[in-house]
């Protein structure tokens, strides 16, 4: 009998391991070319896509069947630039001295959530606290339902710099933080502060090329590290397997970065045609962030919102974002898709897209960025972006065909990540 009992229980366990997904797709949007592709079905087993069938195909009694006969099924989104970590409000600057990192933990997985649910499926998180590097983790092990996650962990700064940790405090709690902080002043600094993240367990490296909108400094577009340190930061990088993010407002600062030798520029606000083009020649990417730059800007017309130094940065340099991205977009600079979500609430993020529409950026194109281009820039272009057998199973859907409405976009109703259906 025991005998029997194990033979019953092996051969259930057998069926439940071996279940197949197959998602009957009425249209599948390919992100390479834009073309839709009708009546096919997803065959995913565990974490990927097992075969894309001709048809709609049923499979046997033990595997699954999704219908998304009449919906618009793509890739699952990647968003470029986000803190996953909070979200700016009136009360964002009081609570840096209120809030644990317990409570930043436990705020942070419902951003995470959030994220998922609107599809997009995989972030790469460019500063917080820290909190970020085992809020990755705890989504790898299961633990948490949100995004996958590429961290800086804490950005680098220079003193007083955009990702100073202190600015803004009164003297005795400004201290004189460093490397293992993110603080870099020197070359040396830059070394060690790079393999301090590495330490920590970052998966890429973010600095502040110049002075930015939020922090609680007076300039929003200065240079703030020497070419020297830039260097210093890329080629240390590179030993550890980083790539390099720049947040930079500032043309010189920006130039100096490129320069430099970093992979991405965030935002870009001021770029001059010069910098273009060298951005061009480098084959450095251009995250425009454009989402961030619009409500930053509104937020700075409420009364008390931001402290009076953000406001005036915010009503400068927010409005200026949209005309830069549509003149780089022209002119030809390679682009990937970001949105700095944390700035405005997560969950949000597909706002982007209708912003680079006004840029002059077709959804065609911007879909591409947020899906393949980014893809590649992770280091993942042969598991992600793509609907496309024996890549990872990160899939969603929307109602409407996204090149004739693209805010469509900003309402997913089906989100499947690594083979697991988070939303239906």
């Amino acid at each position: 009998m025991k005998n029997l009992n194990l033979i019953i229980c092996l051969f259930v366990t057998t069926i439940i391991s071996a279940q197949d997904i197959y998602i009957q797709c009425g249209t599948i949007y390919d992100t390479n070319s834009g073309n839709l592709i009708k009546d096919k079905t997803i065959v995913v087993f565990k974490n990927k896509i097992k075969s894309i069938e001709n048809g709609f195909i049923f499979g046997t009694d033990a595997d699954r069947i999704i219908n998304l006969k009449d919906k618009i099924v793509l890739p699952g989104l990647i968003d470029m630039h986000v803190h996953i970590e909070g979200e700016y409000n009136a009360k964002s600057y009081i609570k840096e001295f209120t809030a644990n990192e317990a409570d930043i933990a436990l705020e942070s997985t419902v951003y995470a959530k959030r994220t998922l649910m609107a599809g997009f499926t995989t972030v790469r998180d460019l500063g917080g606290t820290g909190v970020n590097i085992a809020l990755r983790n705890a989504i790898n092990g299961g633990l948490v339902d949100g995004p996958r996650i590429f961290t800086a962990g804490k950005a680098l700064a220079t003193t007083g710099g955009h990702a100073d940790p202190t600015n803004g405090r009164r003297n005795d709690l400004m201290g004189d933080p460093g490397p293992k902080e993110g603080v870099v002043n020197s070359v040396p600094d830059a070394k060690k502060a790079v393999r301090q993240r590495y330490k920590n367990g970052a998966d890429v490296i973010k600095i502040t090329a110049t002075g930015g909108v939020l922090s609680v400094a007076k300039s929003g577009q200065n240079p703030q590290f020497t070419l020297e340190e830039i260097k210093a930061i890329t080629e240390t990088a590179k030993n550890y397997g980083f790539t390099v993010a720049a947040h930079a407002h500032g043309d010189e600062g920006m130039k100096i970065a490129v320069m430099g030798g970093v992979n991405t520029i965030e935002h870009g606000t001021l770029m001059s045609e010069e910098t273009m083009d060298l951005m061009i020649k480098s084959q450095c990417y251009l995250i425009p962030t454009i989402s961030a730059g619009k409500q930053v800007a509104e937020k700075a017309l409420i009364p008390g919102f931001f402290p009076e130094i953000v406001a005036k940065k915010a009503l400068e340099i927010g409005p200026k974002h949209i005309a830069t991205m549509a003149k780089a977009y022209k002119k030809g600079v390679p682009m990937g898709f970001g949105t700095d979500a944390g700035v405005f609430p997560h969950g949000k993020n597909a706002i982007e897209f209708g912003y680079l529409l006004e840029a002059g950026i077709p959804a065609k194109e911007s879909l591409k960025q947020a899906t393949i281009i980014n893809a590649g820039l992770l280091g993942m272009q042969e598991k992600l972006g793509e609907i496309k057998q024996g890549y990872i199973a990160d899939i969603i859907a929307v109602e409407e065909n996204p090149d004739q409405n693209v805010k469509t976009l900003e309402n997913v109703i089906f989100v499947m990540k690594d083979g697991v259906v988070y939303k239906q």
